[in-house]
């Protein structure tokens, strides 16, 4: 199993770490407010709280937090995340949900990459999951689908073995540059909730058929 430690502290953190201590990971709980990282750990029961700033216990270092920050908390963190698996999960969606903010041809995990340091590997994953269905798991016996896309092979075996412990399918689309695809979804997943599903209770998957 994996160690992870898990920056934020919000839906999707507390989604990702509940399923990832249940499929036996070790879990360590990072954010800027002490007293709500402790009552994370706590409520979720056999994970660790972290000091945020310092080195991360993990081997793998998942970005739960608004794309707006997770860049300057890579850059925060600096050489402590040499070594890292960086698991980016933002969706870096402009305010009116008809775009990105991020620059022309590149992607948040392209520029979350640009503030790594030499020997970390970012990864993006996740962001097609919302958080309470990522909760809930399987849906009508079916696994959900985790896209994920990278340039290190090495990282996303690693990546693929952890979602693989969540009780989730692994589905590597590319490298790093096809998380802009990924990032669409996520647009296009918002398009869906405001125009035709009305609801976030979905997930878009790959259904094989031969």
């Amino acid at each position: 199993m994996s160690s992870i430690s898990i920056i934020g502290l919000g839906n999707m953190a507390g989604a990702l770490a509940d399923r990832a201590l249940a499929g036996g990971n070790a879990v360590e709980i990072i954010g800027r407010d002490p007293a709500k990282a402790t009552e994370l750990a706590a409520a979720l029961g056999g994970a660790t709280v972290g000091t945020a700033g310092a080195a991360p216990a993990g081997d793998i270092v998942i970005l739960a937090v608004p794309y707006g920050s997770a860049a300057a908390v890579v850059s925060e963190y600096g050489d402590a995340l040499h070594g890292k698996v960086i698991i980016d999960i933002t969706n870096p969606v402009s305010p009116d949900f008809q775009g990105f903010v991020t620059p022309d041809g590149s992607s948040g995990a392209q520029e979350i990459a640009k503030a790594a340091p030499a020997g970390a590997h970012v990864v993006k994953a996740f962001n097609t999951l919302f958080s309470h269905v990522l909760a809930a798991g399987p849906a009508q016996g079916r696994l959900l689908d985790a896209f994920i896309a990278g340039d290190d092979t090495q990282a996303k075996a690693r990546v693929s073995a952890f979602i693989e412990s969540l009780g989730l399918r692994p589905m590597d689309i590319g490298q790093l540059p096809m998380a802009r695809a990924l990032e669409n979804v996520g647009l296009l997943q918002l398009g869906l909730v405001a125009h035709s599903v009305k609801h976030t209770n979905f997930f878009l998957g790959v259904s094989i058929l031969s």
